[in-house]
C-alpha cells in the first residue's frame, strides 16, 4: 500500500502579474506526495486557469483517485481515469518521480532524454510602457516574453526595445487580439525584432489562420492543450506551447512533442505559474523545445527547497531531490 497525500498550497507572487484578462497575485497548486517502499514521490499542478479549475477543484478531482493510487495506480491507467488538467498534472508528475526513486534511476535515465541547460524566457507582465520598460532593463536573461493585450501594443513593444536592444522578444497576447488586429500588427513586431507571437486570437475562434501566412511564426498555447487538438492547431500555427498543466502531465506532453516534431512543428513548453517542483518535469519537454518559459517561480516571493537555479536566464538542471 502507497501512503498517499494531497493537499493544495498557496504561493504568492513577489507582485500583481497581469495578462490579457486576469491578474495573478498567488499561485494556488495541488502538492501529491506518494509513498512506497521508503522512496517518495512528488508532483504539482496549476490547472487551467482559463476553464475555471482552481486548487480546490483540483483536490476534489484527485482525492476521486485516492484509494487507487494507495493500491498501486500506475501511470498508464492514469491517463484513461482522468481529463487532462491541473489534477492529472500532479499525479502522473508524482508517478514519474516515485518510479524514478523505486529504481533508483534519473528521469533522464527513466525518459531516455539527455539534459542539458535550458536558456528561459524572463516574463513582463502588463504593464504602462515605461513601467514594462524598467523592468525589462533589470531582467537577467537574454530572452525576454512580453504579455500584451490589445491596447498600446507598439508602445510596449518600442519600449521593451529600447530597454534591451540586445534580447529576444517574444510576444504573448492571450487570446486578446483580433485577427484584424493581428494583420494589421504582425509586420510592426516583425520590424521590432519579436521572433514569435503567442496566441493571438482567442481559443475556439482562430479559424482565420488556416488561410493566413504570418510574417513570423505564431504559437498556439490556448488552442492547443494536448494531442488530441494537434491536428486542428497544426493547420494554424508554426508552433505548439506545451504546458504540463494543459496536458494532464508529463506522459501526454511527452506524446505531444513527438507529434509536433514529426510533423515539423516548432516546440515552446511553458508553465501555468508554480514553484520549481511544477517546473522540473517541464524541464524534461525543455530539451525537446526551441523555446523554454519556466520562469513561473522567478514570480514568486518563495520557492521549495532544492529550488532551480535560475542564473543569467539559464536553468540549472532539476537535483534529485527536487523532482526526478
Amino acid at each position: 500500500m502507497r501512503k498517499v497525500t494531497m493537499a493544495v498550497e498557496s504561493w504568492p507572487t513577489k507582485y500583481p502579474f497581469s495578462i490579457t484578462g486576469h491578474t495573478f497575485i498567488e499561485a494556488r497548486v495541488l502538492l501529491v506526495t506518494l509513498e512506497q517502499e521508503g522512496a517518495i514521490g512528488r508532483g504539482e499542478g496549476t490547472g487551467i486557469y482559463y476553464l475555471g479549475e482552481t486548487g480546490d477543484t483540483l483536490l476534489k478531482q484527485a482525492l476521486t483517485l485516492k484509494e487507487s493510487l494507495e493500491k498501486g495506480l500506475t501511470r498508464l491507467e492514469l491517463q484513461t481515469l482522468l481529463p487532462r488538467g491541473g489534477a492529472r498534472n500532479a499525479i502522473d508528475c508524482a508517478l514519474w518521480d516515485l518510479e524514478a526513486k523505486l529504481q533508483n534511476k534519473s528521469i533522464w535515465q527513466l525518459t531516455g532524454i539527455n539534459p542539458g541547460d535550458i536558456i528561459t524566457v524572463n516574463t513582463l507582465g502588463i504593464e504602462t510602457p515605461e513601467r514594462m520598460a524598467a523592468m525589462a532593463s533589470k531582467l537577467d536573461t537574454p530572452k525576454i516574453k512580453i504579455k500584451l493585450d490589445g491596447q498600446q501594443v507598439i508602445q510596449r513593444l518600442n519600449a521593451v526595445r529600447s530597454a534591451r536592444p540586445d534580447a529576444e522578444l517574444v510576444i504573448d497576447a492571450n487570446q486578446g487580439w483580433t485577427f484584424d488586429k493581428l494583420v494589421e500588427l504582425a509586420p510592426l513586431c516583425k520590424e521590432l525584432g519579436v521572433s514569435m507571437i503567442e496566441q493571438p486570437l482567442p481559443r475556439g475562434a482562430d479559424a482565420e489562420l488556416e488561410n493566413y501566412k504570418p510574417p513570423l511564426p505564431l504559437c498556439a498555447d490556448e488552442s492547443c492543450l494536448d494531442t488530441s487538438e494537434f491536428e486542428q492547431a497544426a493547420s494554424r500555427y508554426q508552433m505548439i506551447n506545451i504546458k504540463l498543466d494543459k496536458a494532464g502531465g508529463l506522459t501526454e506532453a511527452l506524446k505531444l512533442a513527438e507529434l509536433a516534431a514529426a510533423n515539423g512543428l516548432g516546440l515552446m513548453v511553458g508553465n501555468m505559474l508554480g514553484t520549481s517542483l511544477g517546473m522540473a518535469p517541464a524541464y524534461v519537454v525543455a530539451q525537446l523545445s526551441q523555446l523554454a518559459d519556466l520562469d513561473g517561480p522567478v514570480l514568486l516571493k518563495d520557492d521549495r527547497d532544492s529550488s532551480l537555479n535560475f542564473t543569467g536566464g539559464v536553468v540549472s538542471v532539476p537535483k534529485a531531490t527536487l523532482w526526478g
